[in-house]
C-alpha cells in the first residue's frame, strides 16, 4: 500500500500530531496526502496521539497542509515537527498502533454522515437499509471504547469477525472505512432484534417502542398523539418534565417549532443534541405540559433514519411528517439502561416493544441538550456527541479529579491542559446513580491512563460525591458550591481573575455553613470572597420548601406581613392552615438562593404550587414572558444585600395578572442584577464579570444581564462548554483545586 518518492532529497520529517485523531480516518488521510506529495515515510497511532515521518522534496508542503484538510471529525491540539535521518524509502505505508501510557483521546458519537446516509437509501449499495452503517466520518466512538489505543479489540466490535468485504474496505487507504473500527455490514455485523417494519407498525398503531440507541436506551412514541404520551407518562412515572421530540428532517422542524438560523444550525451539528426552540403548541399537550419551549432533535443513528422513513413512506398522515417522542429509558429518575436483559426485564411494564441488537454500549452516554442563548449555544446537559471533548485550559495543572455535587453530576480529569469533563451522570440520590458516578471516575481515569494527586470536592459534607472523595485515600481540596460555579467559567474562558460572579443557583453549602444560592462574589486564582447575596427568605418545611413552592410563596407572604392570607391563598394544601404558626416560630430555614426566589415567585401568581420536577416552576414562570417589564422601584440594595420585597409586594397582592406578573418578575429581576453588578464593579474597579448557576438556563435573564452588563461597559462570561447548572460544577472544582495546588508549590519555591 504505498504511493512512491521520485525525488527523495534526504529530508526526512519526523511528526507528532496530538489532539482527537484516532479513529476519525487521520491515517488514510496523511496517507492520501502524502501520496499526493509523492513522499515516502510512515504513519502511525502512538499513545499520545499520531505519529508521521515523511521525506521527500515536498515534505514542508505536506506539513502546512496537515491542518487544512483534516477530516470532519479530527481535532488538532498541536503538530510538533523534527527533522530526522534520512531513510530513503520511497514508500509511504500505514503501520500498527504503538503501544505505552496514553496521552491521546477518543473522540465523540458522532451522527450518520451524508456518505452513509445515501448507502442506507441506495438499493445497489451493500449497506442499504443496514442500521449499523458507519464510516471514520460518523458513528460509534466513546460508547463502544473499553481503553486506548482506539482500535478494533479494544472496542464493542471485537466480537464481530470482519467479512471479506468489510476486510478489503478496513484495509484500503482510499476507502471511507480504512480502519474504520466499527465498520460491519449484514453479512458480518451486529444484528437488530426486530424489523424496522414492525418498529414503524407498533409506533403507529399508538404503541410505545424502547430501542438500543448509540448511549443507552430509549423509549419512542407518537408525539401528535396525546393518549399515547399520556399513557408514556404514567407507565414511565413522569408527571410533568417535558418529552423530546424527533422528526425526520430540518424542514420537517418548521411544522412543529419556531426556530431561528442559529437553532437549526445547531440541530444539524456532528453531535445532534436536542435543542430548545419555541413550539409551535402543534403536538401533543402532555409533550411540554405548561411550557413554551420543546426540545426537537433530528435521526442521530441509521436506526433512527430508518424508522422514521418507514413511518412517513409506509404510514403516511396527511401532510403532516412524523414526529416522535425519544426520551430516555430509565425507570424513576435511574440512569439509563445499556444492558439487553435488564433492558427486557425493566422496560417491560412501559414499553409494548423492545428492540434490542447485539453490539455492547461500553459507556452510557444521554442525549445532549442544548440552547441559543444570546447567539450562542449553551448546554443544559452535556453528553453524547461532545463527550469526551476536553475544555482547553489556560495552562497545563497537575492531574486532578473533582467530583461535583449531588444534582446533575459530572466529574471532571485534568490532563497537562486539557480538562475532560464527563457525560452528565445525573443524581446521586439512588444505588444506581452512585453506582454509574464510580463506574464513570474508573472508565474515565484508565481511558485517560491518568493518576490523580489530589481529589477536589464539594464543601458539603453529606454529599455521596464527598464520601466518595474521603474514602479515596486521596489529598482533598474541598471547594465552595458557588465559587465553583464560577471558576468554571473563568476555566473554560482562560481567565485567572480577578473577577466578579454572580451566581444564580438553587442550593450550596455557604462557607459559612447557611443555605446559599444568590450570590456576588470577587474571585482570583483560588480565592473568592463574598461581596453581597439576595436577601434571606424563610423555607417553611426546609428541604420540601424547594419542592413545594406555594411554601416559598407563603414565606414571603409572612415577612410582608399577609401572613394572614396565607390558609386562603393556598386553600388547596392541606398544610397551609399551619403554616402562619410556623412562620412565626424561630429556627425557620433561611435562604439566599435565586432559585427559591423564582419559586417564590410563581407561587405567588398561583402557577405550580406543587413541582413534579426540579425547576418547573422557573420554567412555567418563563413560559409566560413575552416581553419582560421592569418595575424601576422593584428593589434595594443595602450594604451589598439585594433585596426584591418592593416587587415581591406588588406580586403578592394576588390581583395581577400571571403574565403580567412573570413579565415583571423576569425584567426587574434582572434590571436589579446588573445595577447590582454595576454597584460592585464601581465599588472594586473590576469589569470581568462571570455568569453561573442554574438560573441562568432562563434565556431571558442570561441574555438581559448579559446586555445589561455590555452596557455598562463590563466584560461578561457565560458558559459555553458546559452548563451553567451544577454539571458544570467539577470543572470549577479542578480549576480552583489547580490554582491552590499551584500557588503553594509556588510559595513553597518561594521559601
Amino acid at each position: 500500500m504505498g504511493g512512491k518518492a521520485t525525488a527523495l532529497d534526504g529530508r526526512r520529517l519526523r511528526l507528532h500530531v496530538r489532539g482527537a485523531v484516532q479513529g476519525v480516518g487521520f491515517r488514510p488521510y496523511v496517507y492520501g496526502l502524502a501520496t499526493r506529495y509523492r513522499l515516502g515515510g510512515f504513519v502511525a497511532n502512538d499513545p499520545h496521539g499520531v505519529i508521521i515521518e515523511v521525506e521527500g522534496e515536498r515534505a514542508s508542503d505536506f506539513v502546512a497542509a496537515l491542518p487544512r484538510e483534516k477530516p470532519p471529525l479530527a481535532r488538532i491540539d498541536e503538530i510538533s515537527v523534527q527533522p530526522v535521518g534520512a531513510v530513503e524509502t520511497a514508500e509511504f505505508c500505514i503501520r500498527a498502533s504503538e503501544q505505552g501510557r496514553v496521552s491521546t483521546r477518543i473522540v465523540a458519537d458522532a451522527a450518520t454522515c451524508k456518505e452513509c446516509l445515501n448507502e442506507l437509501f441506495d438499493r445497489t449499495s451493500r449497506f442499504f437499509r443496514y442500521p449499523f452503517v458507519n464510516c471514520t466520518h460518523c458513528g460509534p466512538r466513546y460508547t463502544i471504547a473499553e481503553r486506548l489505543p482506539y482500535d478494533r479489540p479494544t472496542t464493542a466490535m471485537k466480537r464481530f469477525a470482519m467479512c471479506k468485504a468489510c476486510v478489503d474496505d478496513y484495509a484500503d487507504p482510499r476507502s471511507r472505512r480504512f480502519h474504520a473500527e466499527a465498520v460491519a455490514c449484514p453479512q458480518c455485523g451486529p444484528k437488530l432484534s426486530h424489523e424496522i417494519e414492525d418498529i414503524a407498525a407498533a409506533i403507529a398503531g399508538r404503541k410505545i417502542v424502547a430501542i438500543k440507541g448509540l448511549g443507552g436506551f430509549q423509549l419512542l412514541c407518537d408525539a401528535r398523539d396525546d393518549a399515547v404520551v399520556r399513557r408514556l407518562r404514567q407507565r414511565k412515572q413522569r408527571d410533568q418534565k417535558p418529552f423530546a421530540v424527533m422528526v425526520g428532517s430540518v424542514e420537517a422542524v418548521a411544522e412543529i417549532a419556531e426556530a431561528d438560523a442559529g437553532e437549526l444550525a445547531l440541530l444539524e451539528t456532528l453531535p445532534r443534541p436536542i435543542v430548545l426552540m419555541n413550539s409551535r403548541q402543534l403536538l401533543a399537550p402532555a409533550i411540554a405540559p405548561g411550557l413554551s419551549r420543546i426540545g426537537v432533535v433530528l435521526p442521530v443513528a441509521p436506526l433512527h433514519h430508518l424508522i422514521l422513513d418507514a413511518l412517513n413512506a409506509a404510514h403516511k398522515r396527511g401532510g403532516e411528517s412524523w414526529a416522535i417522542v425519544a426520551t430516555s429509558a430509565n425507570p424513576g429518575g435511574e440512569p439509563l439502561l445499556i444492558d439487553n436483559s435488564e433492558a427486557e426485564r425493566r422496560l417491560a411494564g412501559i414499553a409494548d416493544l423492545v428492540v434490542t441488537h447485539d453490539r455492547d454500549i461500553v459507556t452510557r452516554a444521554d442525549d445532549s441538550v442544548a440552547a441559543v442563548v444570546a447567539g450562542q449555544t449553551q448546554f443544559i446537559r452535556r453528553a453524547r456527541g461532545y463527550v469526551p471533548e476536553p475544555v482547553r485550559l489556560a495552562r497545563a495543572v497537575p492531574p486532578f479529579l473533582s467530583v461535583g455535587g449531588a444534582l446533575k453530576s459530572t466529574v471532571t480529569i485534568t490532563r497537562g491542559n486539557e480538562a475532560f469533563v464527563s457525560q452528565h451522570i445525573g443524581d446521586l440520590d439512588s444505588a444506581e446513580g452512585i453506582r454509574f458516578f464510580e463506574e464513570t471516575v474508573h472508565h474515565l481515569l484508565s481511558t485517560l491512563d491518568v493518576e490523580p494527586v489530589v481529589i477536589a470536592h464539594d464543601l458539603h459534607p453529606n454529599m455521596a460525591s464527598t464520601r466518595f472523595a474521603e474514602a479515596s485515600g486521596t489529598r482533598l481540596i474541598a471547594v465552595q458550591h458557588h465559587h465553583a460555579h464560577a471558576a468554571s467559567v473563568m476555566a473554560e474562558h482562560g481567565v485567572a481573575g480577578p473577577a466578579l460572579a454572580l451566581v444564580l443557583d438553587g442550593f450550596g453549602h455557604g462557607s459559612d455553613g447557611g443555605n446559599w444560592g444568590g450570590e456576588l462574589l470577587s474571585c482570583e486564582g483560588a480565592h473568592f470572597q463574598r461581596l453581597g447575596h439576595l436577601a434571606p427568605m424563610k423555607m417553611p418545611g426546609g428541604d420540601r420548601a424547594a419542592r413545594e413552592p406555594w411554601r416559598m410563596a407563603a414565606g414571603v407572604l409572612h415577612a410582608l406581613q399577609r401572613g394572614e392570607t396565607i390558609a386562603t391563598r393556598f386553600a388547596a394544601q392541606p398544610q397551609a392552615a399551619r403554616l402562619s404558626v410556623l412562620l412565626e416560630q424561630s429556627g425557620v430555614p433561611v435562604t439566599t438562593s435565586a432559585g427559591r426566589l423564582f419559586d417564590a415567585a410563581a407561587g405567588l401568581l398561583g402557577l405550580c404550587p406543587v413541582q413534579s420536577y426540579e425547576g418547573e416552576a422557573a420554567m412555567k414562570l418563563e413560559a409566560l414572558v413575552r416581553a419582560p417589564c421592569i418595575a424601576q422601584d422593584g428593589w434595594t440594595i443595602e450594604n451589598g444585600m439585594l433585596s426584591l420585597d418592593p416587587l415581591l409586594e406588588r406580586i403578592a397582592t394576588g390581583r395581577i395578572d400571571p403574565v403580567v406578573g412573570a413579565e415583571l418578575f423576569h425584567g426587574t429581576f434582572a434590571a436589579a442584577c446588573i445595577d447590582w453588578i454595576g454597584r460592585a464593579a464601581r465599588e472594586t474597579g473590576i469589569t470581568t464579570v462571570t455568569l453561573s448557576g442554574g438560573c441562568f438556563l432562563n434565556a431571558i435573564l442570561a441574555r438581559d444581564i448579559e446586555r445589561g452588563c455590555v452596557a455598562a461597559k463590563l466584560s461578561p462570561l457565560l458558559p459555553r462548554q458546559v452548563p451553567p447548572n451544577d454539571g458544570g460544577l467539577s470543572l470549577g472544582q479542578a480549576w480552583i483545586a489547580a490554582q491552590k495546588l499551584l500557588g503553594q508549590q509556588g510559595l513553597e519555591g518561594a521559601a
